[in-house]
């Protein structure tokens, strides 16, 4: 018999997806046994087998559901990253109950004299919120003091980013051999860009992968040499985790670090500069590097217009905060800061080298809608409204005042990311874009709204907007409202907006719609 109720249709491709972070979490396993963190390794073992027998036992429940259909694609991914981010969070719960005091403490550099943050944990809300923070790659963190949680759990952070990154649904389609044909193309429309890049979407979403993994790998030698030549007294053991942590965190534009003050925690202008690369290559579109590692597309790099655009906001974004940060009386060395901070803001990575709460309101409200509210480009690693986005607004603008100039009679054309687009067309683009940002826009202000009732008072409305903006962008920036100690209202709504920013709103708004109203099609 098949079942064709929705919720049915929905749990089974459920089910598909949870299974796969079993697999997922068992991979931290060995970097404990590399370390010697045995109770870090249980405690993701535990949680690697709960979490494939539960994807794999609610698969086998409605194993006789029908395939889904178009209107269950946005709600099968956000119910899949709503409860992939739940089990991702199971490890940091598990470890902080098991592991004994004693070894707590060793995790703890020496000469330290604070707790590990591990205990942080034992809050179901905190280990959700790290896990949500990890795979939408947004880097805001419950780790007050990030090497005290040891190098199983700093691992994982970056590891769970850099498959966020890509995709966990993109992931599960290149693994997961069994899912049907109309089921790959819903669930790759759902998450990414629905670009096509293969005449199937399983080899789409693998030749993704692959592309991902080769310059990650670039990414990790780049990070290992140049350590060593700005660093050369640097631990080779130290140089060789870091590189990999942050290879991951960078090109994912995660931002989560292995160091206690993020990349200025090595007190070096020229490591600063050595991670701007990582970023750099984070902000640019999956399918901007499979043209070009599988098409041989190296013009790509100029001809593509949101790498281009890109391009064009890094050195005059970095160049105007810059300026603005000179009159900052709290910066110091303001081009230092400013080019560093506006890369990892547009990127949307959150690395941090500077106390941004402490700058001027221009600096302030530049970087927030200058480069986090933007973000990088669509269809890669990033967060926010995106370039393409943006760029399209703007030259829809600029279309439409030109338009009003012309005789009803004409036909005006918009040429944008190499093709011609008619009115129509134009048109309905414009509205589609309208509405995303709109919408994006709005949610911020609700948030900010809310979490104002919430906060302490030392924090001020533009303190709120930041951190508002940094949660749903999955930017990660901070100015220090997110903490362990803060209120749980406050913590729920970046949950929910780093949730939110990561789906692109609409695949959680479809999954309110499901719940109340159901999947069917309403009837006028």
């Amino acid at each position: 018999m098949r079942y064709n109720r929705a919720y049915q249709i929905v749990l089974k491709e459920l089910g598909n997806l949870l299974s796969l972070m079993g697999f997922i979490l068992i991979i931290p396993v060995f970097v404990g046994f590399i370390y010697g963190e045995w109770y870090s390794s249980l405690g993701f073992l535990i949680s690697a087998l709960f979490s494939f027998l539960f994807g794999k036992g609610i698969n086998f429940l409605f194993r006789n559901a029908i395939e889904p259909q178009y209107n269950h694609g946005y709600v099968i991914a956000a119910l899949g990253w709503l409860f992939m981010t739940m089990l991702g969070g199971l490890p940091f719960l598990v470890i902080s109950y098991i592991t004994p005091y004693e070894v707590l403490r060793s995790f703890i550099p020496v000469g330290m004299d604070y707790e590990s943050s591990i205990i942080y944990f034992k809050n179901p809300l905190h280990c959700l919120f790290e896990s949500m923070s990890a795979f939408t790659t947004t880097g805001l963190t419950m780790s007050v003091h990030e090497p005290s949680i040891g190098k199983t759990l700093l691992f994982y952070r970056s590891f769970a980013q850099w498959i966020g990154g890509a995709g966990f649904i993109v992931l599960a389609l290149a693994m997961v051999k069994h899912i049907s044909g109309r089921s790959l193309k819903l669930l790759y429309r759902s998450e990414s860009t629905g670009i096509n890049l293969r005449n199937k979407v399983i080899d789409t979403a693998k030749g993704i992968w692959k592309s991902y993994a080769i310059i990650t790998g670039v990414t990790v030698l780049y990070l290992i040499v140049g350590t060593w030549l700005i660093l050369p007294a640097y631990p080779l053991a130290d140089n060789v985790f870091d590189a990999v942590n942050h290879a991951m965190c960078g090109l994912s534009s995660g931002g989560f670090s292995t160091l206690d003050d993020s990349i200025a925690g090595y007190h070096s202008a020229g490591m600063e500069m050595l991670h701007l690369l990582p970023m750099i290559l984070g902000s640019f579109s999956l399918p901007f590097y499979f043209r070009i590692f599988y098409n041989g597309k190296i013009n790509e790099i100029w001809r593509d217009i949101q790498t281009r655009s890109l391009l064009f906001c890094f050195f005059f974004g970095s160049l105007i905060l810059s300026v603005l940060l000179t009159y900052s009386p709290s910066v110091q060395e303001p081009f230092r800061e400013g080019v560093f901070q506006y890369i990892s803001a547009i990127s949307t990575t959150g690395w941090q080298t500077s106390n941004i709460h402490l700058w001027d309101d221009r600096s302030f409200l530049m970087i927030i809608f200058g480069a986090m509210v933007v973000g990088g480009a669509w269809g890669g690693t990033v967060g926010g409204i995106k370039i393409y986005r943006v760029v399209f607004l703007l030259k829809g603008i600029r279309w439409h005042i030109k338009r009003t100039f012309l005789s009803p009679n004409a036909i005006r054309t918009l040429k944008f990311d190499q093709k011609v687009m008619m009115p129509d067309e134009i048109n309905e683009e414009l509205n589609n874009t309208g509405i995303f940002a709109l919408t994006f826009l709005l949610v911020i202000l609700i948030s900010t709204f809310l979490t104002t009732f919430f906060l302490p008072d030392h924090f001020t409305f533009f303190d709120a907007l930041f951190e508002s903006v940094a949660a749903q962008s999955t930017a990660g920036l901070s100015v220090g409202i997110t903490d362990p100690e803060m209120h749980p209202v406050v913590e729920i709504i970046y949950i929910l907006q780093m949730w939110v920013g990561r789906l692109e709103i609409f695949p959680v708004l479809a999954l309110f719609r499901f719940a109340f109203l159901g999947a069917n099609p309403k009837i006028p």
